[in-house]
């Protein structure tokens, strides 16, 4: 993000919209557990370990909720309508194309609005995207959760924009 500000400042509002945006139902920390999620199937350590501790600073359960998730989304302790949501961002990682009727119907029958599952897809889809830049460019990626829960902090309280 430091080599190229002037793409940074997109990619960086992309994420704040996503991820930290008031929205009707879908927390923020719901929001970064699904970019964690997506980034975890998609093995990128980087995102994965940095939207993991996003999320864990903001949902009440913390890491442990978080590290449920990754380990089995259908027996990890989230809603009905949340599982329904992973698992219509799992199909998007492995391929758009992936998302069906069924995956879609099942969601909307565990109570999720198309406006959840529209802005799942696209945290999903972007999250393919940010997972193959961070990793194309071979980001470091600290070995310390200390690091990652440092930068969580930074995330909570200023988004996504602060410099």
């Amino acid at each position: 993000m430091r080599f190229r500000p002037e793409t940074a400042r997109p990619l960086n509002d992309l994420a704040e919209v996503l991820l930290r945006a008031p929205h009707p139902t879908l927390t923020a920390g719901e929001r970064e557990l699904i970019a964690a999620y997506v980034s975890g199937l998609n093995e990128c350590t980087f995102c994965c370990s940095s939207h993991s501790a996003f999320a864990a600073a903001q949902l009440p359960a913390g890491m442990s909720l978080v590290e449920q998730v990754r380990r089995d989304v259908d027996t990890a302790p989230v809603s009905a309508k949340l599982r329904a949501l992973l698992r219509i961002a799992a199909a998007v990682r492995r391929d758009g194309r992936e998302v069906t009727t069924e995956l879609v119907e099942a969601a909307r029958g565990a109570g999720a609005t198309d406006l959840e599952i529209h802005d799942v897809v696209l945290i999903a889809a972007a999250f393919c995207m940010f997972n193959r830049y961070v990793d194309g460019l071979g980001t470091w990626a600290p070995r310390d959760p200390a690091a990652y829960a440092q930068a969580a902090d930074r995330i909570v309280t200023h988004g996504y924009r602060a410099d």
